[in-house]
Protein backbone atom coordinates (compact mmCIF):
# COMPACT_ATOMS: atom_id res chain seq x y z
CA UNK A 1 0.00 0.00 0.00
CA UNK A 2 0.84 3.58 -1.08
CA UNK A 3 -0.01 6.63 0.69
CA UNK A 4 1.15 9.96 -0.20
CA UNK A 5 -0.23 13.98 0.26
CA UNK A 6 -2.46 14.35 -2.42
CA UNK A 7 -1.35 17.19 -5.16
CA UNK A 8 -1.78 21.22 -4.54
CA UNK A 9 -4.55 22.92 -5.79
CA UNK A 10 -4.15 24.83 -9.17
CA UNK A 11 -4.61 28.37 -7.12
CA UNK A 12 -1.82 29.53 -5.21
CA UNK A 13 -2.73 29.91 -2.10
CA UNK A 14 -3.02 33.32 0.57
CA UNK A 15 0.80 31.92 1.83
CA UNK A 16 2.11 31.85 -1.27
CA UNK A 17 1.17 34.95 -2.47
CA UNK A 18 2.48 36.83 1.08
CA UNK A 19 5.95 34.65 0.61
CA UNK A 20 6.33 36.22 -2.84
CA UNK A 21 5.45 39.87 -2.33
CA UNK A 22 7.76 39.76 0.55
CA UNK A 23 11.00 38.51 -1.57
CA UNK A 24 9.91 40.67 -3.99
CA UNK A 25 9.43 43.81 -1.70
CA UNK A 26 13.11 43.17 0.25
CA UNK A 27 14.81 42.11 -3.38
CA UNK A 28 13.35 45.87 -4.98
CA UNK A 29 14.80 47.64 -1.72
CA UNK A 30 18.08 46.12 -2.05
CA UNK A 31 18.33 46.56 -5.73
CA UNK A 32 17.65 50.48 -5.33
CA UNK A 33 19.97 50.47 -2.71
CA UNK A 34 22.64 48.96 -5.13
CA UNK A 35 21.76 50.97 -7.73
CA UNK A 36 22.56 54.09 -5.99
CA UNK A 37 26.02 52.30 -4.24
CA UNK A 38 27.67 51.12 -7.46
CA UNK A 39 27.15 54.61 -9.11
CA UNK A 40 28.49 56.04 -6.33
CA UNK A 41 31.42 53.75 -6.20
CA UNK A 42 32.46 53.58 -9.40
CA UNK A 43 32.50 57.23 -9.96
CA UNK A 44 34.37 57.67 -6.36
CA UNK A 45 37.02 54.87 -7.54
CA UNK A 46 37.52 57.09 -11.04
CA UNK A 47 37.56 60.26 -9.22
CA UNK A 48 39.33 58.95 -6.05
CA UNK A 49 41.80 56.69 -8.34
CA UNK A 50 41.57 53.72 -6.23
CA UNK A 51 41.93 50.66 -7.72
CA UNK A 52 39.97 49.27 -4.56
CA UNK A 53 36.92 51.19 -4.35
CA UNK A 54 36.53 50.33 -8.67
CA UNK A 55 36.47 46.77 -7.55
CA UNK A 56 34.19 47.23 -5.07
CA UNK A 57 31.75 48.87 -7.47
CA UNK A 58 31.75 46.04 -9.92
CA UNK A 59 30.88 44.01 -6.66
CA UNK A 60 27.88 46.33 -6.10
CA UNK A 61 26.79 45.92 -9.50
CA UNK A 62 27.09 42.03 -9.29
CA UNK A 63 24.92 42.53 -6.38
CA UNK A 64 22.12 44.70 -8.48
CA UNK A 65 22.31 41.79 -10.94
CA UNK A 66 21.19 38.85 -8.40
CA UNK A 67 18.68 41.25 -7.19
CA UNK A 68 16.79 40.86 -10.52
CA UNK A 69 17.69 37.01 -10.72
CA UNK A 70 16.24 36.65 -7.36
CA UNK A 71 12.88 38.24 -8.42
CA UNK A 72 12.89 35.96 -11.68
CA UNK A 73 13.68 32.70 -10.46
CA UNK A 74 11.51 33.21 -7.36
CA UNK A 75 8.60 33.91 -9.75
CA UNK A 76 8.92 30.35 -11.45
CA UNK A 77 9.52 28.52 -8.24
CA UNK A 78 6.45 29.95 -6.70
CA UNK A 79 3.86 28.58 -9.10
CA UNK A 80 1.90 25.66 -8.31
CA UNK A 81 2.18 21.95 -8.67
CA UNK A 82 1.24 20.92 -12.47
CA UNK A 83 1.41 17.78 -14.31
CA UNK A 84 4.81 18.34 -15.45
CA UNK A 85 6.32 19.55 -12.75
CA UNK A 86 4.36 17.44 -9.94
CA UNK A 87 6.80 18.23 -6.92
CA UNK A 88 6.42 21.92 -8.18
CA UNK A 89 8.99 24.38 -8.93
CA UNK A 90 11.13 24.69 -6.17
CA UNK A 91 14.26 23.52 -7.42
CA UNK A 92 14.80 26.73 -9.64
CA UNK A 93 14.71 28.59 -6.26
CA UNK A 94 17.77 26.55 -5.65
CA UNK A 95 19.51 27.13 -9.52
CA UNK A 96 18.98 31.13 -8.10
CA UNK A 97 21.48 30.34 -5.26
CA UNK A 98 23.82 28.44 -7.41
CA UNK A 99 24.25 31.34 -10.31
CA UNK A 100 24.55 33.74 -6.95
CA UNK A 101 27.56 31.57 -6.16
CA UNK A 102 28.94 31.38 -8.91
CA UNK A 103 28.38 35.03 -9.59
CA UNK A 104 29.96 35.88 -6.27
CA UNK A 105 32.58 32.96 -7.40
CA UNK A 106 33.46 34.88 -10.93
CA UNK A 107 33.67 38.28 -9.37
CA UNK A 108 36.20 37.66 -6.30
CA UNK A 109 38.40 35.80 -9.10
CA UNK A 110 38.21 38.97 -11.30
CA UNK A 111 38.94 41.20 -8.28
CA UNK A 112 41.86 38.81 -7.28
CA UNK A 113 43.36 38.58 -10.62
CA UNK A 114 43.41 42.85 -10.92
CA UNK A 115 44.68 43.46 -7.44
CA UNK A 116 48.01 40.95 -7.79
CA UNK A 117 48.48 42.56 -11.07
CA UNK A 118 48.82 45.66 -9.31
CA UNK A 119 50.69 44.52 -6.41
CA UNK A 120 52.70 42.93 -8.82
CA UNK A 121 53.72 46.37 -11.20
CA UNK A 122 54.59 47.70 -7.42
CA UNK A 123 56.66 45.71 -7.23
CA UNK A 124 58.50 45.89 -10.48
CA UNK A 125 58.98 49.66 -9.57
CA UNK A 126 55.86 51.09 -10.65
CA UNK A 127 54.19 53.76 -8.95
CA UNK A 128 50.84 53.84 -8.17
CA UNK A 129 48.33 56.56 -7.83
CA UNK A 130 47.46 57.95 -4.06
CA UNK A 131 43.68 57.19 -3.65
CA UNK A 132 41.88 60.79 -2.68
CA UNK A 133 39.55 60.83 0.05
CA UNK A 134 36.07 60.37 -1.77
CA UNK A 135 36.95 57.22 -1.94
CA UNK A 136 37.38 56.53 1.69
CA UNK A 137 34.31 58.29 1.99
CA UNK A 138 32.05 55.87 -0.15
CA UNK A 139 33.80 52.61 1.41
CA UNK A 140 32.29 54.32 4.76
CA UNK A 141 29.26 54.97 3.89
CA UNK A 142 28.73 51.49 1.81
CA UNK A 143 29.67 49.79 5.02
CA UNK A 144 26.70 51.67 6.89
CA UNK A 145 24.57 50.44 3.97
CA UNK A 146 25.50 47.03 3.40
CA UNK A 147 25.41 45.90 6.55
CA UNK A 148 21.86 47.70 6.96
CA UNK A 149 20.68 45.51 4.03
CA UNK A 150 22.51 42.27 5.27
CA UNK A 151 20.46 42.42 8.58
CA UNK A 152 17.09 43.07 6.70
CA UNK A 153 17.31 41.09 3.87
CA UNK A 154 18.66 38.14 6.13
CA UNK A 155 15.63 38.18 8.52
CA UNK A 156 13.05 38.23 5.84
CA UNK A 157 14.62 35.38 4.20
CA UNK A 158 14.66 33.46 7.51
CA UNK A 159 10.99 34.43 7.49
CA UNK A 160 9.88 33.50 4.02
CA UNK A 161 12.30 30.36 4.44
CA UNK A 162 13.84 31.47 0.84
CA UNK A 163 17.20 29.77 0.40
CA UNK A 164 17.99 32.45 -2.65
CA UNK A 165 16.88 35.93 -0.33
CA UNK A 166 19.26 34.14 2.18
CA UNK A 167 22.16 33.85 -0.37
CA UNK A 168 21.50 37.05 -1.50
CA UNK A 169 21.72 38.95 2.10
CA UNK A 170 25.54 37.01 1.87
CA UNK A 171 26.22 38.55 -1.25
CA UNK A 172 24.96 42.18 0.71
CA UNK A 173 27.22 41.30 3.78
CA UNK A 174 30.11 40.27 1.20
CA UNK A 175 29.86 43.56 -0.12
CA UNK A 176 30.28 45.44 3.15
CA UNK A 177 33.01 43.16 4.00
CA UNK A 178 34.34 44.21 0.84
CA UNK A 179 34.29 47.87 1.80
CA UNK A 180 35.87 47.34 5.05
CA UNK A 181 38.91 46.29 3.09
CA UNK A 182 38.31 49.00 0.85
CA UNK A 183 38.30 51.48 3.41
CA UNK A 184 41.33 50.00 5.20
CA UNK A 185 43.73 50.00 2.10
CA UNK A 186 42.51 53.29 1.08
CA UNK A 187 42.95 55.13 4.49
CA UNK A 188 46.20 53.28 4.89
CA UNK A 189 47.55 54.61 1.61
CA UNK A 190 46.43 57.98 2.49
CA UNK A 191 47.66 58.49 5.75
CA UNK A 192 51.32 56.77 5.33
CA UNK A 193 52.19 58.81 2.10
CA UNK A 194 52.70 57.82 -1.68
CA UNK A 195 55.09 55.05 -0.58
CA UNK A 196 52.32 52.73 1.09
CA UNK A 197 49.44 53.24 -2.43
CA UNK A 198 50.28 49.50 -2.67
CA UNK A 199 48.06 49.12 0.29
CA UNK A 200 44.82 49.43 -1.72
CA UNK A 201 45.46 46.58 -4.32
CA UNK A 202 46.54 44.58 -0.62
CA UNK A 203 43.29 46.02 -0.06
CA UNK A 204 41.09 44.48 -3.08
CA UNK A 205 43.03 41.33 -2.93
CA UNK A 206 41.82 40.67 0.96
CA UNK A 207 38.51 41.45 -0.59
CA UNK A 208 38.67 38.74 -3.55
CA UNK A 209 39.60 36.17 -0.57
CA UNK A 210 36.58 37.10 1.51
CA UNK A 211 34.04 37.30 -1.76
CA UNK A 212 35.50 33.67 -3.07
CA UNK A 213 34.65 32.13 0.54
CA UNK A 214 31.39 33.63 0.65
CA UNK A 215 30.66 32.01 -2.49
CA UNK A 216 32.09 28.66 -1.98
CA UNK A 217 29.62 28.37 1.26
CA UNK A 218 26.46 29.16 -0.69
CA UNK A 219 27.19 26.84 -3.73
CA UNK A 220 28.07 23.56 -1.02
CA UNK A 221 24.42 23.38 -0.09
CA UNK A 222 22.62 24.31 -3.46
CA UNK A 223 24.73 22.35 -5.26
CA UNK A 224 24.10 19.41 -2.75
CA UNK A 225 20.51 20.01 -3.13
CA UNK A 226 21.00 20.02 -6.86
CA UNK A 227 22.06 16.77 -7.32
CA UNK A 228 19.49 15.30 -5.20
CA UNK A 229 21.80 15.21 -1.34
CA UNK A 230 20.03 13.75 1.52
CA UNK A 231 18.68 15.33 4.53
CA UNK A 232 21.63 15.63 6.99
CA UNK A 233 21.78 12.44 9.16
CA UNK A 234 20.36 13.75 12.59
CA UNK A 235 17.46 14.98 10.60
CA UNK A 236 16.90 11.66 9.50
CA UNK A 237 17.36 10.28 12.22
CA UNK A 238 14.66 12.48 14.29
CA UNK A 239 12.04 11.28 11.26
CA UNK A 240 12.83 7.87 12.18
CA UNK A 241 12.01 8.67 15.63
CA UNK A 242 9.10 10.36 14.54
CA UNK A 243 7.67 7.48 12.82
CA UNK A 244 8.50 5.42 15.64
CA UNK A 245 6.75 7.39 18.12
CA UNK A 246 3.06 6.48 15.90
CA UNK A 247 1.02 3.33 17.93
CA UNK A 248 1.25 -0.13 15.96
CA UNK A 249 4.30 1.58 13.30
CA UNK A 250 7.48 -0.08 13.29
CA UNK A 251 10.78 -1.10 11.42
CA UNK A 252 10.72 2.29 9.18
CA UNK A 253 13.45 1.34 6.78
CA UNK A 254 14.06 2.34 2.40
CA UNK A 255 14.05 6.13 3.79
CA UNK A 256 14.93 8.53 1.21
CA UNK A 257 14.86 12.15 1.67
CA UNK A 258 16.07 15.56 -0.65
CA UNK A 259 15.40 18.80 -0.65
CA UNK A 260 13.23 20.43 -2.88
CA UNK A 261 13.29 24.78 -2.85
CA UNK A 262 12.26 25.20 0.80
CA UNK A 263 10.27 22.32 1.02
CA UNK A 264 11.62 18.62 1.73
CA UNK A 265 10.50 15.42 0.48
CA UNK A 266 10.62 11.81 2.55
CA UNK A 267 9.59 8.45 0.88
CA UNK A 268 9.76 5.25 3.54
CA UNK A 269 8.94 1.74 4.07
CA UNK A 270 7.06 1.11 7.38
CA UNK A 271 5.98 -2.11 8.66
CA UNK A 272 1.87 -2.62 10.21
CA UNK A 273 0.29 -5.82 11.59
CA UNK A 274 -1.34 -7.52 8.05
CA UNK A 275 -4.38 -8.44 9.75
CA UNK A 276 -5.10 -4.71 10.45
CA UNK A 277 -8.19 -3.52 8.54
CA UNK A 278 -7.70 -1.02 5.51
CA UNK A 279 -9.45 2.15 7.28
CA UNK A 280 -7.03 1.27 10.46
CA UNK A 281 -3.71 1.50 8.33
CA UNK A 282 -4.92 4.59 6.28
CA UNK A 283 -5.27 6.01 10.17
CA UNK A 284 -2.14 5.48 11.26
CA UNK A 285 -0.37 6.21 7.67
CA UNK A 286 -1.76 9.56 7.96
CA UNK A 287 -1.00 10.07 11.48
CA UNK A 288 2.95 9.65 10.40
CA UNK A 289 2.66 11.69 7.86
CA UNK A 290 1.62 14.57 10.22
CA UNK A 291 4.40 13.93 12.83
CA UNK A 292 6.86 14.14 9.59
CA UNK A 293 5.10 17.56 8.64
CA UNK A 294 5.44 18.85 12.25
CA UNK A 295 8.75 17.91 11.76
CA UNK A 296 10.08 19.32 8.56
CA UNK A 297 6.70 21.84 7.46
CA UNK A 298 3.28 21.33 6.36
CA UNK A 299 4.20 21.33 2.48
CA UNK A 300 6.45 18.54 2.93
CA UNK A 301 5.95 15.98 0.51
CA UNK A 302 5.22 12.63 2.19
CA UNK A 303 5.03 9.47 0.70
CA UNK A 304 4.42 6.16 2.64
CA UNK A 305 4.81 2.57 1.47
CA UNK A 306 3.14 -0.03 4.06
CA UNK A 307 4.26 -3.72 4.40
CA UNK A 308 3.16 -6.13 6.60
CA UNK A 309 5.08 -7.60 9.79
CA UNK A 310 7.28 -10.50 9.37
Amino acid sequence: MVLQNEPCPKNVDTADDTRERRIYRVTLYGAIANVLLCTAKLLAGVFGRSSAMIADGVHSLSDLITDFIVIAFVRISSKPQDRGHEYGHGKYETLATTVIGLMLLFVGAGIMWNSLTQIWACLNGEQLKSPGWIAFVAAIVSIVVKEALFQYTQREGRRVNSQAVIANAWHHRSDAFSSIGTAIGIGGALLMGQHWTVLDPIAALIVSVLIIHAAIEQLRPSLGELVENSLPEPVEEEICKAILSCQEVSDPHNLRTRKIGNRSSVDVHVRMDGNMPLSEAHKRATEVENKIRQLLGKDTFVMIHIEPKK
